[in-house]
């Protein structure tokens, strides 16, 4: 799948580049205003921005933007992104499809669309508990609605993504999609979306291999 499978540990100058850009224009920011437009906290006494992403606390000391710990390239990115664009919306409940974002036309619908086919990939063979599993790990909560599993990830603290889960049965194989907030457009761009979509897929991965890993070591 074309993205998905993307090293996000990749350091190039491209790469390089894009993150002192992204540094140099909260250079100038309160860090007070940063927090309250994106959710985070500002802890005065030691200058450090914090905020949750995917079940893990993540500190940035200001002015530098350094991360600790120490993200994924690309995540540390799209944290950077979020924190230059977050502007205070309210988060709303209703989810919509990455290819109905603003901008989502061309590179969001495609993404839905290969989204679904990896999602596909990812869901064969499991069990309602063990996607559970997989999905509480990385801080997710599960609410009611129309498929048989919704699991919410809080991504950022007003970037939540969902991911609906279609459960396999006589006819139909197991099939999932994500979603983002209507609200998304306030915190993030199209390719800064398509991003978080990829890192979390990545780490369902992720969490799925660190799972059966710790099953085979209790046997």
């Amino acid at each position: 799948m074309d993205g998905i499978e993307k090293d996000i540990n990749r350091d190039n100058r491209a790469f390089g580049e894009m993150l002192k850009a992204a540094k140099r224009r909260l250079e100038n920011q309160s860090p007070e205003n940063i927090a309250g437009r994106s959710g985070a906290v500002f802890r005065r006494e030691d200058s450090v921005l914090e905020l949750q992403s995917l079940n893990q606390t993540v500190q940035l000391t200001i002015p530098e933007y350094a991360f600790y710990p120490q993200l994924e390239e690309w995540h540390q990115l799209v944290v950077l992104h979020y924190l230059n664009l977050a502007d205070g919306t309210a988060v709303s409940d209703r989810v919509t499809a990455f290819g109905e974002l603003k901008d989502g036309l061309i590179r969001g619908t495609k993404f839905d669309r290969d989204t679904e086919n990896e999602l596909k990939r990812f869901l064969k063979g499991k069990t309602p508990e063990h996607i559970r599993r997989i999905c509480k790990s990385l801080g997710a909560e599960f609410l009611e609605s129309n498929a048989d599993l919704c699991a919410v990830f809080p991504f950022l603290p007003n970037y939540p993504v969902w991911l609906k889960v279609w459960l396999a049965d006589e006819e139909f194989e197991a099939s999932g999609k994500l979603y983002l907030s209507r609200s998304a457009d306030h915190y993030l761009s199209m390719e800064d979306a398509v991003t978080v979509g990829e890192i979390l897929l990545l780490k369902l991965k992720i969490q799925e291999k660190e799972l059966f890993k710790d099953d085979n070591d209790k046997k």
